[in-house]
């Protein structure tokens, strides 16, 4: 690793939205156009994007924006890449049935794109998508999940609505979310199955699990 020097001057009229832009990255990875009305711009703007990264590279982190989706993300330092103890930081492990949640996500994120401004789904739909790629989940795992995905910008929804009609919007960071290793372990799982239920079909226990849960 090469020696980082900071160089960085921020104006006073705009250290508390640096500030706020650090801290989100840290706490939640992503900030998002559709969803960061305030904070995307300024760290999207190239000054202040070579500020923000010049102090992230001194933790061993750099910033990406990916401005065709409007995703700005947090990502490792190619300077600190086998940097030993810093390589998995801020790095969150998904459980595979996680992942699995996330491929059925994404699939609805791509099939609703352009439709409407904004990419909602309502809970129930969603739960009849799960149902039909025949991942078993509880009502209690799925709400874990729900809860995981929104901290990280993956998704959002209200607190306060519940029940099949509950929407929940969708955001382009899902496409970004994703371990490569595990993804395509996750993939050949599927690939896997896929086959089986062609050679010898049978019947899901995921649609029990899920309404005796709702019910």
């Amino acid at each position: 690793m090469s020696d980082i020097s900071l160089r960085i001057d921020i104006k006073e009229e705009n250290r508390q939205m640096f500030q706020r832009c650090i801290r989100k990255l840290l706490e939640s990875t992503f900030i998002l156009r559709e969803k960061d009305e305030k904070l995307y711009p300024f760290v999207s703007r190239e000054s202040n994007r070579q500020d923000i990264s010049e102090y992230l590279r001194m933790i061993g982190f750099d910033v990406m924006v990916e401005e065709k989706s409007g995703v700005c993300m947090l990502i490792p330092s190619e300077e600190d890449a086998d940097t030993v103890g810093l390589k998995r930081a801020n790095v969150v492990t998904f459980s595979t049935l996680q992942y699995h949640l996330l491929l059925v996500l994404w699939e609805v994120y791509l099939e609703n794109v352009g439709y409407n401004e904004g990419n909602y789904v309502s809970k129930g739909d969603l739960i009849d998508k799960i149902k039909s790629y025949d991942v078993q989940v509880t009502r209690t795992e799925l709400a874990a999940a729900f809860r995981l995905f929104k901290k990280y910008s993956l998704i959002n929804f209200s607190e306060g609505e519940e029940g099949e009609e509950m929407k929940i919007q969708l955001y382009p960071s899902l496409q970004f979310g994703w371990n490569l290793p595990q993804f395509q372990t996750v993939a050949r799982e599927y690939l896997k199955k896929g086959k089986s239920e062609t050679d010898s079909p049978g019947e899901s226990d995921t649609s029990e699990d899920l309404e005796e849960e709702e019910e």
